[in-house]
């Protein structure tokens, strides 16, 4: 574990108080909104490392507010509202985590109009640079995005903290999306291929696996690309409980340490109206959470993401408390 007592966090936002129910002030009554310490800075670290010697990585959860990538998808967007819809959504549940949590607070991206572009990348780089300082630090980090553009961040994190030299490492997209498109701006659409050639260029390949796929929602040239790059993929119609833990079992055996990101559009419509492209079929929320439950189990996971919920098209918060639920299974 390296010195932390420095760490400076490239934070827009600082974390909020958080609110929910009250029913007592006693460990059994404990509520998220009870339970999370907001807290950035040196202090962040110092709680981080102390945390961490106890045996128990503390969790830290990290807002990516972006709307650029997928305005530059040309979707629908509002996805920079969704880390304070999952932080309410969060408050009242109740609290049975063995491990402490923290909130870190939020990096921001302007958002962009034709013409003039936000600045995604700058945005992208501050997310990767307070992730891998936090990973270094001992933490199970959690970015709550964001459209998918949140993805890259956390590659970029991923991919700089210490605790992935010199292991192999994965990345499990639960997505109805290859989100692998060829443009000449990063986008939520292009993360995973950014993935791919930055691998390239540090002479790896990239490790990557999806389930949830949809196949009329991409394009051949998408499945073509994808089986260039060796990616493999469960499509949505064949995800059950079994086919998806079976296929999540095999891409963990050959791997160190996994990176988990979550696009909300791998859901029914029904369960996750709240996306930028809601999905006609999509994987039953319980597959989901067991594929998740999984990776959890497997004591390799190093650093998760939630990506694509849009507060503005949510019905009674119903995306949101999806997503919530899926953060207290990540960190359970």
């Amino acid at each position: 574990m390296n010195d932390t007592s420095s760490l400076a966090l490239p934070i827009d936002l600082e974390p909020a108080p958080w609110s929910g129910r009250h029913d007592g002030e006693g460990p059994e009554h404990r509520r998220w909104w009870q339970a999370v310490r907001p807290c950035t800075g040196p202090g962040l670290a110092d709680a981080v490392s102390a945390a961490e010697a106890s045996g128990r990585r503390p969790g830290v959860l990290l807002g990516f507010r972006s709307d650029e990538g997928v305005r530059r998808n040309k979707g629908r967007v509002g996805a920079a509202k969704a880390p304070a819809a999952i932080r309410a959504a969060l408050g009242p549940l109740a609290f049975h985590l063995e491990r402490e949590v923290f909130d870190a607070g939020d990096v921001v991206v302007e958002t962009g109009r034709e013409g003039a572009p936000g600045d995604l990348e700058g945005g992208q780089e501050r997310c990767g640079e307070a992730i891998a300082s936090l990973l270094d630090a001992g933490a199970l980090t959690v970015t709550l995005g964001g459209g998918h553009e949140t993805a890259f961040a956390s590659y970029l994190g991923v991919a700089d903290t210490e605790r992935t030299s010199d292991v192999r490492v994965g990345v499990l997209n639960l997505d109805a999306h290859f989100d692998l498109r060829a443009e000449d701006r990063a986008s939520s659409g292009t993360p995973f291929l950014q993935m791919a050639r930055a691998e390239a260029a540090a002479g790896r390949t990239l490790e990557y696996a999806v389930v949830g796929i949809s196949r009329p929602n991409n394009t051949l040239a998408l499945f073509r690309r994808a089986e260039e790059l060796g990616v493999r993929y469960l499509l949505d119609e064949y995800a059950t409980r079994e086919t998806a833990e079976s296929f999540v079992e095999d891409f963990l055996e050959g791997l160190d340490a996994v990176y988990l990101t979550i696009d909300l559009d791998v859901l029914p419509a029904a369960v996750a109206p709240g996306v930028s492209a809601p999905a006609a079929l999509g994987v039953p929320l319980e597959v989901i959470i067991a594929v998740v439950r999984r990776v959890a189990a497997s004591g390799k996971l190093l650093h998760a993401d939630l990506a694509e919920l849009n507060p503005t098209y949510d019905l009674d918060a119903r995306t949101a408390r999806v997503a919530a639920r899926l953060v207290d299974t990540i960190l359970a």
